[in-house]
């Protein structure tokens, strides 16, 4: 499957044009000779969808918004967001440099100043300070949202939640998710135990129509009401995944297919015993998987993975400690039959250390694209807390993640292949403080949790921008942790490139004479 993100079809358009037409007449030669000649430039639309963040009464959500400072942007542009409620996003408000930094408008009867009702109010005043808002209780809508001129290149939008008390209690967040036409996510459920829901979102104008299908561990499940979903424009739509099927499965693939348009997706697994988090979606099928990010007092991992082709595959496992690759003592390899779902428990995989699970399924011609996903368990039994760690692409240049705190933030990095050099950028506060900088040497094979830079003057939250300088491959993640009545609570979300910039190829001459006639 080929990823491609609104910001890339209009960013890339939108540039053509301004450069000649250059990708229409580009010299004749090889694509080496293309690559010498194009640019990098700026993208000037992004796209963010956010799910409904609970159904639970006492939950309170935070929102954050964040560009990072991308040179070459146009000094114009703005951020909308809008309740996904079958209303177009263009009613929206939220123009950029209007807004006031810091909190949106406040509180009535738990609702926030938004678009509408529950909806957070979200008005950048510029790039490398996040703006935040608040919202309560459970009619918070899910959300459409774009980015346009200088606010597009690398937006994120954060969504964490506080859950007091029931299902899914403790913390829960994502990074609000991006369009597209398929998603993979290993590690759903529909045991007694679990209360999970797919997500789907539809940002555009037309309907979108979904394929939801469900792999457990003896194949695929049948089920008649998956099939031929329909979303409707500008609207989401929860679907409890135990409707699909009768069957009660501890361990689930969950595939989302879409015949026509596009969508957001992403699945919320609630658990009466051990709280919940927002499982997103892995990366593309590949013969090698990073998981990045273990928390290092981890008391279970659960590994998920599925391979979706024809062919069983003979999964290598490597968890990248802090000294480097090493094979976990009895979990040596892993055999997944092909369309079955296979789960395996690795205990306490990372017994106090940092680290990052390293997946490799054959090299070559006998190479089988596979998905996966950790469940990560914190805290002893009674008190404990549930997040995921998906598969994800690496930082090839530069990623974002907003909603930091100054305490209870843990960034780990990952160095496959060779050494690598990453600078880390703490943005100023949401309500005020100083943006500071730091740069990182990452062994080779290694994980290392970095001590981060905090913003001078920190007040509210901050977001953390990782740029990899030279060498390897990056893998990075975030974690956020916190305590509620002796229970460990955290959410990971991993960091993948945010492709602020696509290559434009340079035009070979002046085109401008025929741009008159």
């Amino acid at each position: 499957m080929k990823r491609t993100t609104l910001s890339l079809i209009v960013g890339t358009a939108a540039l053509a044009a301004v450069t000649g037409f250059a990708t229409m007449n580009s010299p004749a030669g090889s694509e080496e000779s293309t690559a010498r000649t194009a640019a990098q430039l700026p993208v000037e639309r992004s796209s963010r969808l956010c799910p409904a963040p609970s159904n639970s009464d006492l939950a309170d959500t935070v929102y954050t918004s964040f560009t990072p400072v991308t040179k070459g942007t146009d000094e114009q542009g703005k951020v909308r967001l809008a309740a996904a409620d079958g209303q177009s996003p263009e009613n929206s408000t939220g123009e950029g440099g209007k807004g006031e930094g810091g909190k949106g408008g406040g509180k009535a009867g738990g609702k926030t100043g938004g678009t509408s009702a529950g909806a957070p109010t979200l008005n950048p005043k510029e790039p490398g300070t996040p703006v935040a808002d608040d919202t309560s209780g459970a009619e918070t809508p899910a959300l459409t949202g774009t980015a346009t001129g200088r606010f597009a290149p690398g937006w994120t939008v954060q969504q964490t939640t506080e859950v007091a008390a029931g299902a899914g209690r403790g913390l829960l967040g994502t990074a609000c998710g991006l369009p597209d036409t398929e998603f993979w996510f290993p590690g759903a459920s529909t045991a007694a135990s679990r209360t999970d829901y797919v997500h789907l979102t539809n940002p555009d104008d037309s309907a979108a129509v979904v394929d939801v299908e469900l792999y457990g561990k003896g194949g695929v499940l049948k089920s008649t009401v998956g099939d031929g979903i329909t979303v409707k424009p500008h609207a989401s739509e929860p679907i409890l995944l135990s409707t699909l099927t009768e069957a009660d499965e501890k361990d689930l693939t969950v595939h989302v297919s879409v015949r026509s348009g596009r969508v957001a997706a992403a699945v919320l697994a609630l658990d009466g015993q051990r709280g919940g988090d927002w499982l997103a979606p892995t990366t593309d099928p590949a013969a090698r998987l990073v998981l990045p990010g273990i928390p290092k007092d981890a008391t279970d991992v659960t590994l998920v993975a599925f391979a979706p082709g024809e062919a069983d595959a003979d999964l290598k496992v490597r968890l990248a400690s802090p000294s480097g690759l090493i094979t976990p003592a009895g979990h040596e390899a892993v055999h997944l039959k092909a369309g079955m779902t296979t789960a395996v428990d690795l205990g306490d995989l990372t017994r106090g250390e940092a680290g990052s699970l390293v997946l490799t399924s054959g090299e070559g011609e006998g190479a089988v694209p596979v998905v996966a996903a950790l469940r990560v368990l914190r805290g002893k039994s009674g008190k404990q807390e549930t997040a995921f760690v998906p598969a994800t692409a690496p930082v090839d240049t530069r990623a974002s993640v907003a909603g930091n705190d100054a305490k209870g933030t843990v960034l780990s990095l990952t160095a496959l292949g060779t050494s690598a050099t990453v600078r880390v950028t703490a943005s100023a506060g949401s309500e005020g403080g100083t943006a500071t900088t730091k740069q990182y040497t990452l062994k080779a094979g290694a994980t290392e949790n970095v001590a981060l830079p905090v913003p001078d003057g920190l007040k509210g939250t901050y977001a953390l921008t990782v740029e990899r300088l030279s060498g390897g491959q990056v893998y990075a993640s975030r974690t956020l942790e916190r305590t509620y009545e002796g229970v460990p609570a955290f959410t990971v979300q991993t960091l993948p490139d945010d492709r602020g910039t696509v290559a434009v190829p340079r035009a070979d001459q002046d085109l401008s004479v025929l741009q008159k006639r």
